[in-house]
């Protein structure tokens, strides 16, 4: 079953169960595919589950920035609204690597790709990110790679 049916299946599981909250942002993860669709015109052939991923990533994000944002102007019940919000969204991504897997994914590649100085930090990172996807936090990359490199 396609990622976008499971979550079409789970947001009507939800509505059917009385689960407003879910509901609302499973609604809020449809309308983001849908506008996503209708940008990148595939609204008849819909997006690939690595695509809806994507999307449901940067809801996330962008759910964690307000977060901050309500934090940093003490704001602590949207704060965690958005973080509730976020977490729901999260279920429908890959499991997120461990900083060990990914320090050992960054030494293979830097190795199979012959890298040497932080001139290379770019190839890298665009072939980890193609490989592992959304499995991995791309800040975190980005300062694992850099570390590695410049030590």
């Amino acid at each position: 079953m396609s990622l976008k049916q499971t979550i079409q299946d789970d947001f009507k599981a939800a509505l059917l169960s009385g689960d407003r909250f879910r509901g609302e942002v499973l609604n809020a993860i449809k309308s983001a595919v849908l506008y996503e669709e209708i940008a990148s015109k595939k609204r008849e052939a819909g997006l690939s589950d690595s695509e809806i991923e994507n999307v449901i990533v940067r809801e996330v994000k962008k759910r964690k920035e307000s977060a901050s944002i309500y934090l940093e102007n003490n704001r602590k019940e949207a704060a965690d609204q958005e973080l509730k919000e976020a977490a729901i969204m999260e279920e429908y991504l890959p499991e997120k690597i461990s900083e060990a897997e990914l320090i050992k994914k960054i030494d293979d590649k830097i190795k199979e790709l012959e890298v040497s100085d932080i001139k290379g930090m770019g190839k890298v990172i665009g072939a980890l990110k193609s490989e592992l996807g959304s499995a991995v936090d791309g800040k975190l990359l980005s300062d694992k790679v850099k570390e590695k490199l410049t030590n």
